[in-house]
């Protein structure tokens, strides 16, 4: 059992993954995760199963809110707890971190302050704004503003902070931003200064307005916004024109719903938030074991009898290899035997476990995998295994069957259909409603139907079909199309990068399209 200690964590600006390697550490550790209110929740999910998670408001409370914190920590700690701390941006600058360590100095309970990155520096990074920058002034500012337990103006002398050459920053709620605005204006700021402000920095809602000082006043007193935003006054704040890179992605602010189930989504993930864009996930269904191993066991120790073994799914790959590797065979136990994959994909399952396999056919699907044995000659007394799910298509099975080939089918896992919203998910079904969802992706037939299961055959027709729908490949489509669902992005290769690739062009094409009709 760990020592207890509490860990002080710099969750950062708000996307996840700007937290620190040393931050997630400390997180997987914990017994205990008490968070603010603007730690995202998806860096939660970091934290072992069973932490407990407390939910503990906004990341300035008021300061009778503060002390409970304080004894909650304490009282976790000498429960013999693990408890990690995670406080948005940096624990140290402008936030209770300092007050909370000394709170646990005071009673000799051992802590560790792991930095975060502060809003105000990762937010401006993601608007193209560098802070310094040669010929941008001298100094840097940084003025407390909505961290505070007020949302009063801050104390501070403006006349003189006015005439400093150099960039100011501040993160100010909506009651303070015009007053600050109009005291720097007053204070003898130029009104043709450059000045950004950003809303949800570093989130795939981000929202950045640059323009003269006036013009940033202009709007704080005009805007019906409440949301909180960083403030960047300066000359430096001109060269967003030049340095924006994060709104300038290819699927920046699109809402994109990943269907795929969480253990498999990851890199999915990934490489929507590289594109720009902020994936959703909802998982339709759970990949769970077969009901009984024994059928698959019994494959994995016959495996050397066998002539081929085909694969049309990747999860079929990691049943079987996980049993065979399970079993006192290892990968020598498939060197007589041909490997045949539906697709790169699944073929790249085997890749980590340092194997290639003999056959991938031109087309994912079962079709085309039935041509592509029948290619490589007469099975008429071939022995084939095929791993599949429970609910996988019979095709290949009965169609070689019919050509004479010994076909033996064993069930390598099941797909169980699982309800999002029960399971703490986002409300898809009112999101879709209110047109929130840019494009909907499923990876598999079985997602398709447990959607529609979900929420009923006609209800899904009508909403997907008023918004994208993305089919990893054919057999996906087709699953779609039967009920009445219209996918209209498809890859020519049926892999994640692929699809990521199609949702791409899909809207560049419409959006040069809207562009050539103006």
């Amino acid at each position: 059992m760990a020592e207890s200690i509490v860990y002080l964590i710099g969750a950062g600006p708000g996307n996840p993954e700007l937290i620190t390697v040393r931050g997630l550490h400390c997180l997987a550790e914990a017994d205990v995760v008490l968070y603010d209110h603007l730690v995202h929740p998806r860096l939660l999910r970091a934290a072992k199963p069973g932490a407990e998670k407390i939910d503990v408001g906004m990341p300035a409370p008021t300061p009778l809110d503060q002390e409970a914190i304080c004894y909650l920590l304490a009282e976790k700690a000498v429960e013999g707890k693990v408890v990690a701390r995670l406080k948005w941006g940096d624990p140290f600058i402008w936030d209770s971190g300092g007050s909370e360590a000394l709170f646990l100095h005071e009673r000799r309970i051992r802590f560790e302050v792991v930095p975060g990155i502060p809003a105000a520096m990762g937010a401006a990074a993601y608007s193209g704004v560098p802070l310094t920058y040669p010929g941008g002034g001298d100094t840097l500012t940084f003025v407390r503003g909505n961290e505070g337990s007020a949302n009063t103006l801050p104390d501070v002398d403006w006349s003189s902070l006015a005439t400093l050459d150099g960039t100011i920053v501040c993160y100010a709620g909506p009651d303070q931003l015009a007053d600050m605005l109009s005291a720097l204006l007053k204070a003898g700021r130029p009104e043709d200064d450059t000045a950004v402000l950003i809303y949800d920095g570093t989130l795939p809602t981000q929202e950045t307005t640059m323009g003269t000082l006036a013009e940033i006043a202009h709007r704080a007193n005009t805007t019906r916004d409440r949301r909180p935003a960083i403030l960047v006054v300066g000359r430096v704040a001109a060269l967003r024109e030049h340095l924006r890179w994060f709104d300038a992605r290819p699927l920046f602010g699109k809402r994109v719903l990943v269907t795929r189930p969480r253990e498999q989504a990851s890199e999915f993930v990934t490489l929507l938030q590289a594109l720009g864009a902020d994936p959703i996930e909802a998982p339709m269904i759970r990949i769970v074991p077969p009901a009984d191993y024994a059928p698959l066991d019994e494959a994995c120790a016959t495996i050397e009898s066998f002539d081929w073994a085909v694969f049309t799914s990747g999860n079929a790959v990691e049943a079987f290899m996980g049993r065979l590797l399970a079993s006192p065979a290892d990968v020598r136990a498939l060197k007589n035997v041909k490997l045949c994959a539906i697709g790169a994909g699944t073929a790249e399952r085997f890749t980590k476990y340092g194997i290639k396999v003999d056959l991938i056919p031109s087309e994912s699907r079962a079709e085309s995998v039935l041509h592509a044995l029948l290619e490589k000659g007469d099975v008429r007394g071939l022995r084939l295994l095929l791993p599949r799910a429970d609910i996988g298509r019979e095709v290949i099975g009965e169609e070689l069957r019919k050509r004479g080939a010994l076909v033996t089918e064993v069930v390598a896992y099941r797909t169980v259909a699982i309800d999002p919203e029960r399971d703490g998910e986002p409300d898809v079904y009112r999101m879709l409603l209110d047109g929130r969802i840019d494009v909907v992706t499923f990876a598999s037939p079985s997602s398709v139907r447990s959607f529609a299961e979900l929420y009923g055959a006609d209800a899904s027709a009508d909403l997907l079909n008023k918004t994208n729908v993305a089919a990893i490949g054919p057999v996906t489509a087709e699953a779609a199309a039967q009920l009445g669902i219209t996918c209209g992005i498809v890859p020519a290769q049926y892999t994640i990068p692929a699809l990521c690739a199609a949702i791409v062009r899909h809207f560049e094409s419409t959006q040069g399209s809207a562009a050539g009709s103006r």
